[in-house]
């Protein structure tokens, strides 16, 4: 397997960085000097570029990388902007081999956050942008409550030591919501003394789980009688779907 540690971007982004010691590739790249230096530190070669929606400070150093590595190979989602005029579009049930990496990905379609957002998953691991958080899930710029809690569901289902590469560092803010929400779960009190722990450290929280995000994410909750139930009495209404459940809680982190 390959190595796969985070570049710091922004003020929490974080720009995955997939390598084996000569060859490379980025996931959703948003500015394209922390890369470079990275690449150059290590002496390694970008081979390839993946992005998974088309939101700037995911896309805004594609055209930089690629003009420094031409050969590099881009892969963006088919049904979004193309970021730079030479790429590969990608939609549901496409998948993509990265040889010199020893790696092949799936793709998943997980519209919510943007409408054409995807997700790249196999051998273990999944990056999935914005849709999942570790203890949250993106906000709903384009899709609907109904197509974000499918997508959600779907990375749910992935086996439960998938490793999770989502590209913010939101878990702290996350789980002080949940915990809001959710607050006798002893998963997520556990949790909350780590995650604590690792920032007092200045350490990333990432990558999770999907076996951790079912236990102690609020999104991946909705089905729970005791999560329907907080959300009921904050919304002051009968929610009777999970999809239902679902928005009520998105529009409650909204303003939390």
């Amino acid at each position: 397997m390959p190595n796969i540690s985070p570049i710091p971007a922004f003020n929490d982004n974080y720009i995955w960085l997939i390598s084996n010691g000569n060859s490379a590739a980025v996931v959703d790249p948003g500015d394209a000097a922390p890369v470079a230096r990275v690449l150059a530190e290590r002496s390694l070669t970008l081979d390839a570029i993946l992005i998974t929606h088309h939101h700037r400070d995911h896309t805004g150093g594609v055209k930089a990388l690629l003009a420094r590595w031409p050969e590099a190979r881009l892969y963006a989602p088919a049904a979004e902007p193309m970021p730079a005029a030479t790429g590969t579009g990608l939609q549901e049930g496409d998948r993509l081999t990265l040889p010199s990496l020893g790696l092949e990905l799936g793709v998943m379609a997980v519209p919510g956050h943007t409408l054409g957002h995807i997700a790249y998953h196999g051998q273990g691991l999944l990056f999935c942008g914005d849709t999942l958080f570790s203890g949250g899930c993106g906000r709903l710029f384009e899709g609907t409550p109904r197509q974000m809690h499918r997508s959600l569901t779907r990375l749910a289902a992935l086996p439960e030591d998938t490793r999770v590469y989502c590209t913010h560092e939101y878990t702290q803010a996350n789980l002080a919501f949940c915990h809001a929400v959710e607050p006798n779960n002893p998963e997520l009190k556990k949790y909350l003394q780590k995650v604590a722990k690792l920032r007092q450290q200045g350490l990333p929280t990432l990558p999770t789980s999907i076996g951790l995000e079912n236990a102690v994410n609020i999104f991946l909750r909705a089905h729970v009688p005791g999560v329907r139930a907080a959300v009921q009495h904050h919304a002051m209404a009968e929610l009777n779907e999970d999809t239902e459940v679902f928005a009520a809680l998105r529009r409650w982190k909204d303003d939390f």
